[in-house]
């Protein structure tokens, strides 16, 4: 009897301490939960406009808007909501599939006036008895530059109330701005690509014209020699004129500054010597594509071709905790540093094809100043102004470029 009674009594204090237990753990998630209804319903409306930013900012198309378009209708409580470009119906969920030409045609008058519109039932006749849909109201999606690129139409069982009327148009509103900032991705990467194709323009007849010179007056003297030159020079075009990615490592950047580098002591012979310092931790480092070459390139070309006698370029990478410290330093013949300042904000300034800046010879050359307003832009333009390039130079003392490259950066990564 004594040892049934105290197996009960175990069980018994058992159960108080689960049921203890339970209880703090629902006070403890009570605590740090979301405790308010307002706090609940602010966070259903941030989580749902996330879900519907993502697809937004990729750019209005029927893919885009299939995805963004249910999370638009949970933000405006609509009984259905449609998507429209300037072209048609991109996306529907919810009631208000068969009033579909009504709905696109509502839409397209929007876009061309600029103007919202409430139908209401009079407007959206129909011969189903069993219909629910007696109202809409229509608002213009506006992009980039104040163009407008579609409309929001929200499907109503009933007449539209105030309230579904005014969800409607900050919903629209909100999403135009989304739609906005794609456009500007869209136009960053297009400007980005740009960019790179001018430095290829500035790189092409100068370095080709050289190498194949270079090249040419090994083939009957020593033919392994050029046939080696060759092979660089063809795998260094290859990854300067490679149609994908934006960004590279610096390990791929610093293997065609090699071959780069190959092809012009082939020229120069003993008048160019090279000095590397490389942190292995820092050759996975991701950077902008055609970055660190032109900076080596200007300083071969500029800094050194114009100084008699022997010339050295070197090229420092380290590690320095959060970021990838480099720099690019030759001995030759420098530049005037008001000069050079002068130079690179008229380019900044201009508003005509990069080309036009193309080297003419003389003092200091605007092709210079062309691939580093080129390069400081770019490195802005990815990581912050706070990244921009340093040069340190004078007349007769060299030049200098340093730059700062986050180790990690959203976004920022090598193509597949």
């Amino acid at each position: 009897m004594g040892a049934n009674l105290s197996g009960f009594l175990g069980v018994v204090s058992l159960l108080a301490a689960l049921v203890a237990a339970l209880f703090a753990v629902v006070r403890l998630r009570g605590r740090r939960g979301i405790a308010t209804a307002t706090q609940r319903a602010t966070y259903e409306v941030l989580h749902t406009a996330g879900l519907a930013a993502e697809p937004l900012r990729a750019g209005l198309n029927a893919t885009n808007a299939a995805k963004a378009v249910r999370h638009l209708r949970a933000l405006v409580g609509a009984a259905g909501l449609a998507l429209t470009d300037r072209e048609g119906l991109l996306a529907l969920d919810g009631r208000g599939g068969h009033h579909g030409a009504q709905l696109v045609a509502a839409a397209g008058r929007a876009v061309a006036t600029g103007r919202s519109t409430v139908l209401g039932d009079s407007e959206l006749p129909c011969d189903r008895v069993d219909c629910p849909v007696r109202g809409a109201v229509v608002a213009p999606l506006t992009g980039a530059d104040g163009r407008r690129v579609g409309a929001l139409v929200a499907v109503a069982d009933g007449q539209p109330a105030p309230g579904l009327v005014q969800a409607t148009l900050e919903t629209a509103h909100w999403a135009g701005n989304q739609l906005a900032l794609a456009e500007l991705d869209s136009s960053r990467e297009r400007l980005a690509r740009a960019e790179v194709r001018a430095l290829r323009a500035q790189i092409s007849p100068h370095f080709i014209y050289n190498a194949l010179t270079a090249i040419g007056s090994f083939v009957r003297t020593d033919p392994d020699r050029a046939r080696e030159l060759i092979l660089e020079f063809a795998e260094f075009t290859r990854y300067s004129f490679r149609a994908h990615g934006e960004f590279t490592t610096l390990a791929e950047e610093l293997r065609s500054i090699d071959r780069y580098l190959t092809i012009e002591r082939a020229r120069f012979g003993d008048r160019l010597q090279v000095r590397l310092q490389i942190a292995p931790e820092v050759l996975p480092v991701t950077l902008p594509f055609l970055c660190l070459q032109p900076l080596v390139e200007n300083a071969v070309r500029h800094g050194l071709s114009r100084k008699p006698g022997t010339g050295m370029v070197s090229i420092e990478a380290r590690d320095a905790g959060t970021e990838c410290h480099i720099t690019v330093e030759d001995d030759g013949v420098g530049m005037d540093p008001t000069t050079l300042t002068a130079g690179i904000a008229e380019l900044a300034g201009a508003a005509g094809d990069p080309g036009d800046a193309a080297p003419t010879g003389g003092g200091d050359d605007p092709g210079q100043h062309v691939g580093l307003s080129n390069v400081d832009e770019r490195l802005r333009s990815v990581f912050g102004d706070g990244f921009g390039l340093v040069v340190e130079t004078g007349l007769g003392s060299g030049t200098k470029v340093s730059m700062r490259v986050p180790k990690f950066h959203p976004g920022v990564r090598v193509s597949s």
